[in-house]
C-alpha cells in the first residue's frame, strides 16, 4: 500500500509538471477547423555538412529526428484524410513547441516528399524532466580504487582477448544521485554540452514526445509518436548515429562511437576479443548492454559444457568397437540369423536384425557411460550457470548504477487512451481512470487464455499430423525397401526407420517455422486487445505467451520420441493402434535415442540458419534495395538524418525475439543434452556468431534504438530456472526410458551370471538374444483375414523388442522377470539422479539466501547502532553548548523531525 501511495503521488506530480510546462493550444480540438494558432517549425535548407549533428547553426544538438510526407506533395486523390493528417501532425508540432522542444524543418535531398523535423532538448526542458524522470547524474568523480584481479598472473593472456584502451577509453566513473534542479550546484558540471551525454538526451526526449497530446475527443486524449508512426502520419522517428560506421566524422567534437562499436565489436576481426560492454551501454543503453553482458556470459560458461560434450562424444566414439551389443547386431551368425517381426500390418517384411548396424554403431557413440557422466555435469552446470549470472549481473548494477533504478514507469498511451471509466482507488482513495470494468477485464483475459489454448491445441494437432505420417509413411518406405538384401549399400544406410525419422524431422521442422510466423502476429495481437498497462507488463505477458507457444512448438516432436514413441506398441500378436487405424511405432532393436539425436540436430541447425538469414540477409537486401532505389542520392551528399532515415527500424520488439532465440536454444542445450553431447559445441559455435552478427546489425543495418533503463533481463531469468528444473527431470528421463542404459546394467548385473544367465563372470556376451523376446508366427492376429503373413516365408518364429514369456510358457507374452527388474532400476535412477543433482542446487541456493539475509542483518544492525549513538550525542552536544538555543520551541520541532528522519 506504501509503495502505491508512493506511485501515486509520482504519479501525480509527473503529471502537474506535464500540464503546467506549456499552454497547449489542443485543449478542444475534437473540432480541428477551428483551431488556427499552430506554432510550426523553421523551415532550413540543407547546409552540405554531411557528418553534422547540429541544427543549421552549428549549437544545437539534435536529439531527435521526425520523418514524414508532405501532404500537398502526396500522389492521392484523399484530400480530406491527408487535410486531417496535415492538421494533426502540426497541432503536435505546435505542442511539442510549447513543451520547450525546439524544431528544425529540412526536406530530402533525394526524395522533395520527405520532410525531416529535427528536435532539439534546450537545458532547462532536460534538467525538468531529468527530475521527473529521477535521472542519476554525476555528483562527483569516483575515487575509489578498484580491485585487484585475481587472475593477475594472467594478464597477459587477457589483454589479448580484451578491447585496446588505447582505442576505446575507460568511462570515468562517478559518485551519482537522481538529478533535481535545486541541487544544481551539487551536480559535477563541468560542461553544459556534455552534462547529459547523447544517450540520456535522446531518452529525455522521447519521454516527451510519447506523451504530448495532438487530439481529444469526448474527453479522450490521443497521444504519443508511437501512436502517430502506426497511423502513417509520421513514416518514422529516430535518434541519430553520431557518425557512418565506415569512417570517422569529420566533425572533430564527435566521439564517433559508432565507428569505435563497429570497428572493435562488431567487425569480424574482433571475433575473438572481448564485448566493450561499458561503450555499448553509453551508445545504446543499459537494456541492450544487459543483454549482451548476458549473451557473452552465457557463451563463456557454454565453452565448459561444450568442452565435456565433445569428450563424453569422443569416449562414445573411441570405444564403439568395443561395444559387445552392437558386434552382436553386426555380426553374421547372430544379427544375421535373427529375423524379426513384421512392424506394420501386411505390408511390411520380416527382416533380419543385422540391417540395423549402421545405426547401432552410431547408437554406440551416443548411448555409453560418458552421456550419464555427461547428463549429471549438465544439471551441476545449470545450476552454477544460473547463479553465477546472477552475481555478474548484481556486479553490472553497480558498475552501471542501477541498483536504486528509481524510474517511475507511465502507463502505455494505448492504455491512457483508453480509461474512460472513472473508480475509487482503494489504496489512495482518490479517482482514477481506467480502460475497462472488472467484468470487462475478466472477459478479456478469458478471450485471451482461449486464444492461446487454441493455437496450442493447434501445435498438438500439427504433432498428431506428423504421427500419423510417420505410421503411414514408415508402411510405404519398408514396401519399397523390402527387396533389397542386407548387404545392399543403400540398405546398409538408409532402414526405412532412418527414412522416416528423417524426413518427418524435416516436415517437423517445416510446419513449425510457419506455425512460428502466424503465431508472433497473432501473440501480439491478442497482447494488444488485452491492454496491458506498462511496458514492461506488455513484455512479460508477450514473453508467456510467446515462451508458452514456442515451448510446445519446438519441444513436442523432441517430448514425443523420447518419451511416448515406442513405449505403447504392445507385441506382435496384440499391436496398439495410433487412432483405431495406425499401428503404433516401434523403436529400433537400440531404442529411440538416435532417432531423438537426429530430430535435435535438424531443428538446431534449422532454426540456427533459419534465424541468421532473417537477421543478417533480409535487413541487407532489403537496404540494398532501398540504394538500388535512389539513384539520385549517389550523386549528391546526403545528411546524417537521411542516412539513417534509409536503414532498417529495428522494432520495439526487436531485443525480445533475441532473447527468446537464446532461451529456446538453452531449453535445447538443458532439456535433452543427454541424447546430444554435442549440442552444447553448436550453440557454443552458434553464438560467437550470434554476438558479432547482432552487433554488425544494429551498428550497420538498423536505425539507433532509443536508449532504455533495465536492471535485469526480466521475465526471462525465472523462465530459466523453472528449465534448469525440467532438464534435471528429462534428462533423467531419457536414460532411463529412451535410452539402453538401464537394461545393459540390469543384464550385465544380474541376468549375465546365475540364476538367471549361464556365464561364469559378468559380461555382455549374449545381451543381444536376453532381449528380444520369441513370437509364434501362427499366433498373429488379424481381424477377416487370418495370418496376414502366411505368404512371406515359411517363419515359424519371429523376435520383437520387449521382455515377455515365450510361446508354450504358462504366462506367454506376459511381461517376465526381467522386465520388472528393468522397471525398478529406472525408478531407483531417476529417483537418485535427481537427488544428486537438485539437493546440491537447493542446498547452494539455500545458503546464498542465508548469507545474503546475515548480510542483510548486519548492515540493518549497524545502520541501527549508529542512528542511535548519533542521536545521544547531538542531543548532548546541543544540551551543554546551546541549552537555550536547545530548548527553544521552533528547534526541538526541528531537532524531532531530524530524529524521525
Amino acid at each position: 500500500e506504501k509503495k502505491e501511495k508512493e506511485n501515486y503521488v509520482t504519479e501525480k506530480r509527473t503529471s502537474v509538471v506535464l500540464e503546467n510546462l506549456g499552454q497547449t493550444i489542443i485543449s478542444d480540438l475534437g473540432s480541428l477547423e477551428s483551431q488556427q494558432d499552430f506554432r510550426t517549425p523553421e523551415f532550413e535548407e540543407f547546409n552540405g555538412k554531411s557528418d553534422s549533428l547540429f541544427f543549421n547553426d552549428g549549437q544545437r544538438r539534435i536529439d531527435f529526428v521526425l520523418v514524414y510526407e508532405d501532404e500537398s506533395r502526396k500522389e492521392t486523390n484523399k484530400k480530406g484524410t491527408n487535410e486531417k493528417q496535415r492538421r494533426k501532425r502540426q497541432a503536435y508540432e505546435s505542442n511539442l513547441i510549447c513543451h520547450g522542444l525546439q524544431l528544425e524543418a529540412t526536406r530530402s535531398v533525394s526524395d522533395d516528399k520527405l520532410v525531416f523535423v529535427k528536435v532539439h532538448a534546450p537545458w532547462e526542458v532536460l534538467c525538468t524532466y531529468a527530475e521527473i524522470m529521477h535521472i542519476k547524474l554525476p555528483l562527483k568523480p569516483n575515487d575509489l580504487k578498484n580491485r585487484s584481479s585475481a587472475f593477475g598472473t594472467l594478464n597477459w593472456f587477457t589483454k589479448v582477448l580484451s578491447v585496446d584502451e588505447s582505442i576505446i577509453k575507460p568511462e570515468q566513473e562517478f559518485f551519482t544521485a537522481p538529478f533535481e534542479k535545486n541541487r544544481m550546484n551539487d551536480f559535477y558540471i563541468v560542461d553544459r554540452d556534455s552534462f547529459f551525454n547523447p544517450a540520456t538526451r535522446s531518452r529525455i526526449v522521447y519521454f516527451i514526445l510519447s506523451r504530448v497530446k495532438y487530439q481529444v475527443i469526448n474527453n479522450v486524449s490521443k497521444f504519443g509518436i508511437n501512436r502517430l508512426v502506426n497511423s502513417g502520419i509520421y513514416k518514422a522517428a529516430f535518434p541519430l548515429h553520431d557518425c557512418k560506421f565506415r569512417r570517422q566524422s569529420e566533425d572533430p567534437s564527435c566521439p564517433n562511437e559508432r565507428y569505435l562499436l563497429y570497428r572493435e565489436w562488431a567487425h569480424p576481426r574482433s571475433i575473438y576479443k572481448k564485448q566493450p560492454l561499458d561503450l555499448i551501454r553509453k551508445y545504446y543503453g543499459e537494456k541492450i548492454g544487459i543483454y549482451f553482458a548476458w549473451l557473452g556470459y552465457y557463451t563463456q560458461m557454454l565453452l565448459l559444457a561444450a568442452v565435456v560434450g565433445v569428450a563424453c562424444f569422443l569416449y562414445g566414439y573411441l570405444n564403439q568397437d568395443n561395444c559387445t551389443w552392437s558386434k552382436e547386431v553386426c555380426h553374421s551368425d547372430i544379427g544375421g540369423k535373427i529375423i524379426m517381426c513384421p512392424q506394420c500390418d501386411k505390408h511390411c517384411p520380416f527382416w533380419k536384425l543385422n540391417i540395423t548396424c549402421e545405426s547401432s554403431k552410431k547408437l554406440c557413440i551416443f548411448d555409453s557411460f560418458g552421456t550419464l557422466i555427461f547428463a549429471v555435469f549438465m544439471g551441476v552446470w545449470v545450476t552454477l550457470f544460473l547463479e553465477f549470472w546472477k552475481r555478474r549481473q548484481a556486479e553490472l548494477e553497480y558498475e552501471w548504477d542501477t541498483v536504486e533504478l528509481q524510474q517511475e514507469e507511465q502507463a502505455r498511451p494505448e492504455y491512457e487512451a483508453r480509461c474512460t471509466h472513472v473508480v475509487i482507488n482503494e489504496i489512495t482513495q482518490e479517482e482514477e481512470r481506467i480502460p475497462f470494468t472488472a467484468w470487462g477485464k475478466c472477459l478479456r483475459i478469458t478471450l485471451c487464455a482461449s486464444a492461446v489454448l487454441f493455437w496450442i491445441l493447434l501445435i498438438i494437432a500439427s504433432v498428431i499430423g506428423i504421427i500419423v505420417y510417420r505410421l503411414s509413411v514408415f508402411i510405404v518406405f519398408s514396401t519399397q525397401l523390402k527387396n533389397l538384401n542386407g548387404t545392399d549399400p543403400i540398405q546398409k544406410y538408409l532402414t526405412p526407420q532412418t527414412a522416416t525419422s528423417i524426413t518427418a524431422s524435416i516436415i517437423s521442422f517445416i510446419i513449425i517455422m510457419i506455425l512460428n510466423t502466424i503465431y508472433e502476429r497473432v501473440a501480439i495481437m491478442i497482447t494488444n486487445f488485452e491492454l496491458p498497462r506498462t511496458q514492461t507488463d506488455y513484455e512479460n505477458s508477450l514473453t508467456m505467451k510467446m515462451f508458452l507457444f514456442q515451448f510446445v512448438n519446438y519441444y513436442s516432436s523432441c517430448f514425443y520420441i523420447a518419451f511416448f514413441k515406442g513405449k505403447f506398441v504392445g507385441y506382435p500378436g496384440d499391436p496398439v493402434y495410433w487412432l483405431g487405424k495406425y499401428r503404433n511405432e516401434e523403436c529400433d532393436p537400440g531404442g529411440c535415442l538416435l532417432e531423438l539425436t537426429t530430430q535435435l540436430t535438424i531443428i538446431m541447425g534449422g532454426k540456427a540458419i533459419w534465424n541468421n538469414i532473417q537477421e543478417v540477409l533480409l535487413p541487407w537486401i532489403m537496404n540494398l534495395i532501398g540504394r538500388f532505389h535512389r539513384v539520385s542520392g549517389s550523386e549528391k551528399i546526403t545528411p546524417r538524418w537521411e542516412q539513417d532515415y534509409h536503414l532498417q527500424p529495428m522494432g520495439k520488439l526487436g531485443l525480445f525475439y533475441e532473447y527468446l532465440e537464446m532461451i529456446i536454444q538453452f531449453g535445447f542445450v538443458t532439456l535433452f543434452v543427454a541424447s546430444f553431447p554435442l549440442a552444447p559445441l553448436l550453440a557454443l559455435v552458434n553464438n560467437i556468431l550470434e554476438i558479432r552478427v547482432d552487433a554488425w546489425k544494429l551498428t550497420t543495418q538498423f536505425r539507433r534504438l532509443v536508449p532504455e533503463k533495465a536492471q535485469d533481463i526480466g521475465a526471462w531469468q525465472p523462465i530459466m530456472q523453472g528449465i534448469a528444473i525440467l532438464a534435471v527431470v528429462t534428462n533423467a528421463m531419457i536414460i532411463a526410458f529412451t535410452s539402453d542404459m538401464i537394461p545393459r546394467l540390469v543384464y550385465y548385473w544380474s541376468f549375465s551370471v546365475p540364476p538367471y544367465g549361464n556365464h561364469t563372470s559378468y559380461t555382455m556376451d549374449g545381451y543381444i538374444n536376453n532381449t528380444l523376446s520369441i513370437f509364434k508366427v501362427a499366433d498373429f492376429k488379424n481381424k477377416s483375414k487370418g495370418n496376414p503373413y502366411s505368404e512371406q516365408g515359411n517363419h515359424t518364429t519371429c523376435r520383437y523388442r520387449d521382455f515377455r514369456y515365450p510361446p508354450g510358457h504358462p504366462q506367454e507374452y506376459k511381461h517376465n522377470i526381467y522386465y520388472w527388474h528393468v522397471i525398478a532400476a529406472k525408478l531407483a535412477f531417476i529417483i537418485v539422479m535427481e537427488h544428486l543433482t537438485l539437493l546440491p542446487r537447493l542446498e547452494y541456493i539455500y545458503e546464498i539466501r542465508l548469507l545474503e539475509q546475515l548480510t542483510f542483518d548486519f548492515i540493518d544492525s549497524l545502520y541501527y547502532i549508529f542512528i542511535f549513538y548519533f542521536n545521544n550525542i547531538y542531543f548532548l552536544f546541543c544540551y551543554f553548548l546551546f541549552p537555550s538555543t536547545f530548548f527553544g520551541a521552533n528547534s526541538v520541532f526541528s531537532f524531532i523531525k531530524f530524529l524521525k528522519l
